[in-house]
C-alpha cells in the first residue's frame, strides 16, 4: 500500500516509538489518528507535527483513549466508523514493560502488561475488523519485540505478552489471508525510549546490548508498510537469534544463562 493512500490509527502515539511513527507517516503523506491517554500530550504532538512539517489540511488527528477500558475502546471504534476518511491501517503500538525478577512483580503489574500488550490489541483489532474489511486494502500492524521470540530473564511478563502477540498476528494473518486485510508483525530490538529505567540502560551497556533510536524503528515500519513481507525483525544479531531460538533453544538458553548474574544484579537494583 502506498503511504500517501494510508489513513492510519496509531496507538501509543505519544511514546517514543509512537511519536516517531507519527512523524514518519505524516512526512510520507499519510493521514493519521493518534491515540493515547493524555489529551494534553496529544494536542502538543499534533501542534508539533503541524508546525515542523508541511502537512495537508486535516492530515493530523487525535483521540484520547484508555485502551484498558472497554468503554473507551468502544468510543474509539465508533469514532473510526464515523471518521471523515476510511481508516485502512491499524498500528497496535501501545505497550507497557517492567524490568524485574518475576517474583517481585505485583499481580497488578502483570495484569496491566498482559492486558495492554496483548489483550487490548486483540480486542481493538476485532472491533475494527468490520470497518477494515470494507476497504479495498487494509493492514493491521502489531508492534512486538525481540522478546516475543526469545524468553529473557527479568522480562517474563513482557516476553509472555509479546510471544502471545506474535502468535495472534500469525494466526489472524492466516485466517484473513483470503480477504482485504493483511496482518503484519514488527519486531524491534532494544530501543532507546523512556520505558527503559536507568538500571536497564546500565545493564545493556555492560552486556553490550545494542539499542536503536526510535527513528530506526520508524524507518523499518515504513519498509514493512510499503513492502511485501508480513514480518520484519530489526537488528543483527537479534534477528538471527530469534530464528535460532526456534530450532535450537538450548543453545540460546545457555548463552543467556551466562548473563544471569549480571541480569539479577541490575534487576535487584530496581526494587
Amino acid at each position: 500500500m502506498k503511504t500517501q493512500h494510508i489513513t492510519a490509527l496509531i496507538t501509543g502515539a505519544t511514546g517514543g516509538i509512537g511519536r516517531s511513527f507519527s512523524q514518519y507517516l505524516v512526512q510520507s503523506g499519510a493521514r493519521i489518528i493518534m491515540v493515547a491517554r493524555n489529551t494534553t500530550a496529544l494536542k502538543e504532538l499534533q501542534n508539533e507535527l503541524r508546525t515542523q512539517m508541511v502537512v495537508k489540511s486535516n492530515q493530523v488527528h487525535f483521540f484520547a483513549c484508555d485502551l484498558l477500558k472497554g468503554e473507551d475502546r468502544q468510543a474509539l471504534i465508533e469514532h473510526v466508523e464515523g471518521f471523515e476518511w476510511p481508516v485502512n491501517t491499524l498500528i497496535n503500538n501501545a505497550g507497557d514493560n517492567e524490568f524485574s525478577l518475576f517474583e517481585n512483580l505485583t499481580e497488578q503489574r502483570i495484569e496491566k502488561i498482559i492486558n495492554l500488550n496483548t489483550l487490548s490489541p486483540m480486542l481493538l483489532s476485532r472491533g475494527l475488523m468490520p470497518h477494515l474489511s470494507q476497504q479495498k486494502q487494509a493492514q493491521i500492524v502489531n508492534v512486538g519485540s525481540t522478546f516475543g521470540s526469545i524468553g529473557y530473564p527479568g522480562y517474563s511478563a513482557y516476553c509472555a505478552s509479546k510471544y502471545a502477540l506474535r502468535g495472534f498476528s500469525e494466526a489472524l494473518r492466516r485466517e484473513l489471508s483470503d480477504g482485504p486485510i493483511t496482518v503484519k508483525y514488527l519486531s524491534p530490538r532494544a530501543t532507546n525510549t523512556r520505558l527503559n529505567s536507568a538500571n536497564v540502560l546500565a545493564m545493556n551497556k555492560e552486556l553490550n546490548v545494542a539499542m536503536d533510536s526510535t527513528h530506526v524503528v520508524a524507518q523499518q515500519l515504513m519498509n514493512l508498510l510499503n513492502g511485501p513481507h508480513h514480518e520484519l525483525f530489526i537488528g543483527w544479531p537479534e534477528k538471527f537469534f530469534s530464528k535460532l531460538n526456534q530450532i535450537m533453544p538450548n543453545l540460546v538458553g545457555r548463552s543467556i544463562t551466562k548473563q544471569l548474574p549480571v541480569i539479577r544484579r541490575y534487576a535487584q537494583q530496581g526494587q
